[in-house]
């Protein structure tokens, strides 16, 4: 029952929510991550994801994949799920278009804050946190090891700014 705590995500924490389990609803999908997720199962989460997000009033800024809220722990939903997809639906969000300014790493961590990411303590923290905000927004560049850029400082900007999860005004 969506009312029910599951134990989905294992530890994890998105935005200001210390422990995800206790304030979300689990969808699992079958998938290796070599292959797009197939229509079929795409069109029935869409189907589904959008009774959840009308049920529980849940804005599409709080549609997260374990890679987000446990990027130590988790991959999934991977480089082949269509995020894009999802938030053409107005179930999930997208960056929009703009030109790069520049690389701002300092920047880049208050921004991916914002949006909810939350910088777990270990080794290697700013190519991890890296790399799942590139899981969501740019899989493309999320296999190899290329350095922060200019265009993941726009989307990360770009995202904090219309969609804020956890920003310096907010309390609780």
């Amino acid at each position: 029952d969506e009312g029910d705590r599951g134990w989905h995500a294992g530890l994890g924490a998105w935005g200001r929510v210390e422990e995800v389990n206790s304030r979300s609803v689990g969808i699992e999908l079958a998938n290796t991550a070599l292959h797009p997720y197939p229509e079929p199962q795409m069109a029935v989460l869409e189907d589904l994801l959008a009774g959840i997000l009308a049920r529980w009033s849940i804005p599409p800024e709080r549609v997260i994949g374990h890679s987000d809220m446990a990027p130590h722990r988790k991959s999934d939903p991977g480089t082949r799920f269509d995020w894009r997809r999802l938030a053409l639906r107005g179930l999930a969000v997208w960056p929009g278009e703009g030109a790069a300014e520049g690389v701002d790493a300092g920047g880049f961590a208050r921004d991916l804050a914002r949006i909810g990411y939350r910088r777990p303590e270990v080794a290697d923290v700013e190519a991890l946190m890296l790399w799942a905000f590139r899981l969501r927004f740019r899989p493309w560049m999320a296999e190899g090891r290329a350095p922060l850029d200019a265009e993941d400082c726009r989307i990360a900007r770009d995202i904090a700014a219309r969609y804020p999860v956890a920003s310096e005004a907010a309390t609780g």
